[in-house]
């Protein structure tokens, strides 16, 4: 959670997870009505081993990811679930047939888009204010085996988001000729690239941003991935080669690798593991996520990028990338920006003993970067949100979303049991102890 809302002082946090236990799972299967494959998973499952599990029974995969697999399913259903996916399939809570969900009153309800809507809507995205999602019927597909993984470096931001958008747009338009993965992060122009990203261009691809003399300051790295096996191998080289050919990145900065299909998806654990290992894992992490609208990211670089970091980006991943907004179901309890496209960045920084920025200067610097949106009149949401009182959540959902998730508190958790810790409802007067 972000700044410990997961945590309910004086109450009870539930384990979901199968710690010790061994699992009962239930297989794939193929639906001739929704015509394809899903699987019925508990909601504690971590999306680590529902991957594991449907690749070994059948070669399948869920659609849409997000970075980290060592989530749990119900936890990312209940805010989005996203990664560089989401532009073609939408988030995971766009991947979804079917839930239970134990509501406020103790009830457990199946619900979907035909049985129950307003609790399938509500607890997608709904922060777990309505329920505790214990099963999620997952949309499947048949997994690739390989993947070209490629980035490239901009010095240009205009071309950079106008790259960004160009291929998010060829999900619209039908057909194969489309990356599979899209995103991009945004680094300083000097030293290497240090943070938990960058294991991609070493030992084999050593890039020292520095020998690129004449840029200063702010680059941006676009980060994209060709799916492919043994059937379209012969053919990848020249897909990537006609989809890179549009682009406007610095000639010489195109680096890529091929990996295993589920290497690529875990690839955030592999430098978990190497973190760990230095005692750099287990620290705060003021992280700070946000939703802009696609007509105001360059106002967003200018006076964030270019102006209160400073171009300073150290302190871990700065990700940046678009989404298509007709992926994601209004009917969601998730609030994005009202434009078409918008995009996700993603201040996923550490406060690292001994570290130029402490934990309270990032802090700070989270402060500044929300109160210039403000001022500016960006119109960014937060995505996994924090905010101090209902009021600043009310505006948050606006005024039209706020009611009616005002109303599913009121009908699915009327005394205000669950996720007390985010302060969006307060609990109703004390009832007797009784």
């Amino acid at each position: 959670s972000i700044s410990g809302q997961a945590q309910v002082p004086g109450g009870v946090v539930v384990d979901m997870s199968r710690a010790g236990k061994a699992p009962s799972r239930a297989l794939p299967v193929y639906s001739p009505e929704l015509g394809g494959h899903y699987v019925d998973v508990w909601g504690g499952e971590l999306w680590i081993d529902v991957l594991n599990w449907t690749l070994s029974h059948g070669g399948l995969a869920p659609r849409s990811w997000t970075d980290y697999l060592y989530l749990s399913v119900g936890g990312t259903l209940s805010n989005a679930g996203i990664s560089g996916q989401a532009f073609h399939h939408g988030p995971q809570i766009s991947n979804v047939y079917e839930l239970d969900v134990v509501t406020g009153k103790g009830e457990t309800v199946t619900c979907s888009e035909a049985q129950n809507p307003e609790l399938f809507f509500g607890a997608l995205g709904g922060l777990g204010q309505l329920g505790i999602i214990t099963r999620a019927r997952i949309a499947l597909e048949p997994a690739p085996r390989k993947v070209r993984w490629i980035r490239a470096l901009y010095s240009n931001f205009t071309e950079f988001t106008a790259d960004q958008e160009r291929l998010i747009s060829q999900s619209q338009h039908g057909g194969a000729r489309r990356f599979d993965y899209v995103e991009g992060f945004v680094v300083a122009a000097e030293g290497l690239i240090n943070n938990w990203r960058s294991s991609f261009f070493s030992p084999q691809n050593p890039v020292k941003l520095s020998s690129l003399k004449h840029h200063t300051g702010v680059l941006y790295c676009l980060e994209v991935t060709k799916n492919y096996d043994d059937s379209t191998a012969a053919t990848v080289d020249q897909e990537v080669d006609a989809l890179l050919s549009d682009l406007s990145f610095l000639p010489g900065t195109v680096f890529t690798t091929d990996l295993p299909y589920v290497d690529f998806l875990d690839r955030v654990h592999t430098a978990e593991l190497k973190l760990r290992g230095k005692g750099m894992w287990e620290v705060p992490h003021p992280w700070l996520n946000l939703f802009v609208p696609a007509s105001r990211i360059a106002d967003f670089d200018r006076g964030v990028f270019r102006g209160i970091l400073g171009s300073r980006t150290s302190g871990g991943p700065i990700l940046i990338y678009p989404m298509n907004k007709h992926k994601w179901d209004p009917r969601s309890s998730v609030v994005t920006p009202e434009e078409e496209v918008f995009y996700l960045v993603a201040f996923l920084r550490s406060a690292l003993p001994g570290a130029p920025q402490s934990l309270e200067a990032l802090a700070r610097q989270n402060r500044q970067i929300l109160d210039f949106c403000a001022e500016a009149g960006i119109g960014a949401r937060q995505y996994l949100p924090n905010h101090k009182s209902q009021p600043e959540w009310e505006a948050h959902f606006g005024e039209e979303r706020w009611a009616r998730f005002a109303g599913l508190k009121a009908q699915f958790d009327p005394r205000a049991m669950l996720a007390t810790g985010q302060g969006i409802f307060p609990p109703p007067a004390l009832l007797s102890d009784s």
